[in-house]
């Protein structure tokens, strides 16, 4: 049984995906890893929700703090629960900050709020239901920051890879709001060049940070793709992603379109869910 240095042990629940486990962190007193079938989800830190583990969580973060001024309330679409490490640091780093999120998983939920629970005082409201259905209850231009890490089975749902799904995104960010969007893809890239491509066509300005070895298509990974209707902090974005634990790299510009290769944006009719990880993608 894994423990932590406080000598926790993990604790697994059967929920909507399947095995839901939260594993303890040798490493951090009050760390914990959520996996559902094996897959890592999540990291939080109980002790500090400033701590972001996972690397793409890391780039996310760079998101959250450049989309506003430091400490200035957002308010913020998550589009994928978890265990709520991005809304968690949302609201530690920029209190006061409005948030919702929605996670399709409503057993997921329970189990992370009875288990990791976040401070009451944060104003984050978790929705149960499908990400693109409760996107379109949303009203026009009410999030600051979309942020979809949306995965079944660890794969994106075709149907949260759209060009009609991102003209939804695009409908209720602000003017000056900011799109981002874990991915995962492995070579060919099939898959994360189509993503951008889609991007591409609907928002007016891109960006996409990962290992290069992922943009190489040497390895799976993960990679985050940024979108907005107005200039993105490239040179900033790229600084942090460069100076993480695990330094990363940032395509923009003529080097981002050129990684699409031409690739065509995909639709509704022609989407496919992302491609699954292969055997040992996650030991």
């Amino acid at each position: 049984m894994a423990r932590n240095r406080r000598g926790a042990e993990a604790v697994t629940a059967r929920v909507g995906g399947g095995v839901a486990e939260l594993r303890p962190d040798p490493e951090r007193a009050q760390g914990w890893t959520l996996l559902v079938d094996g897959a890592p989800q999540s990291h939080v830190d109980l002790a500090d929700p400033a701590y972001l583990d996972f690397a793409y969580q890391r780039r996310l973060g760079h998101v959250i703090d450049l989309a506003a001024p430091p400490g200035q309330p957002l308010r913020v679409l998550h589009l994928g629960g978890g265990a709520l490490t991005l809304a968690r640091y949302t609201a530690h780093t920029r209190p006061r900050s409005t948030q919702q999120a929605v996670e399709i998983d409503t057993a997921l939920t329970a189990f992370v709020r009875a288990e990791l629970p976040w401070d009451r005082t944060w104003r984050i409201k978790v929705r149960g239901g499908d990400a693109r259905e409760a996107l379109a209850k949303v009203p026009d231009g009410w999030a600051e920051l979309v942020i979809a890490d949306v995965f079944a089975g660890a794969r994106t749902p075709a149907h949260l890879t759209t060009a009609e799904y991102l003209a939804e995104v695009r409908r209720v960010l602000d003017p000056l709001g900011y799109y981002a969007a874990n991915l995962a893809d492995g070579a060919p890239l099939a898959f994360l060049r189509g993503q951008v491509a889609t991007a591409r066509a609907v928002f007016a300005e891109t960006a996409l940070a990962a290992d290069p070895a992922v943009l190489r298509g040497r390895r799976f990974g993960n990679a985050v793709l940024l979108a907005a209707d107005r200039p993105l902090p490239v040179a900033e974005f790229t600084r942090r992603v460069a100076g993480d634990p695990h330094p990363g790299r940032v395509e923009h510009g003529r080097a981002l379109a050129d990684f699409t290769a031409g690739a065509a944006p995909v639709t509704d009719a022609t989407a496919a869910a992302s491609p699954a990880p292969p055997p040992g993608a996650f030991d």
